[in-house]
């Protein structure tokens, strides 16, 4: 069983910063080090769209265009643990956002399909 867990989601006002975590567990998710970590968040009647990737390492790090300057993903193999640190939140950054996980051979995914393991999401709500 894989779970991937997160947490840090909830309201609040343009301008403002959350840190979102996500801590992996499970006896069939093996080396935490063996996979790139991902964040992909969807708002309300939209499709789920990535918004920033690590690799294993933590060395490489990727983001959608949307949120480049303002959000920072890293981690933490020791803890088994990747973050999501928002800053300067607007809100269109409204959206469930979701931890996932995929082998690092696949290198950075940009898209759902391929990921190999999903959080069940943390709300976060922006408001104006």
């Amino acid at each position: 069983q894989v779970q991937l867990v997160e947490s840090g989601g909830g309201l609040v006002q343009a301008g403002g910063s959350l840190r979102l975590s996500c801590a992996a567990a499970g006896r069939t998710f093996g080396t935490f080090g063996s996979y790139t970590m991902e964040w992909f968040r969807q708002a309300p009647g939209k499709e789920r769209e990535f918004v920033a990737a690590s690799t294993w390492t933590g060395d490489s790090t990727f983001y959608a265009d949307s949120v480049k300057g303002r959000f920072i993903i890293s981690r933490d193999n020791a803890k088994n643990t990747v973050y999501l640190q928002m800053n300067n939140l607007k809100p269109e950054d409204t959206a469930v956002y979701y931890c996932s996980a995929a082998t690092r051979a696949k290198g950075i995914l940009t898209n759902t399909a391929g990921m190999d393991y999903w959080g069940k999401g943390t709300l976060v709500t922006v408001s104006s």
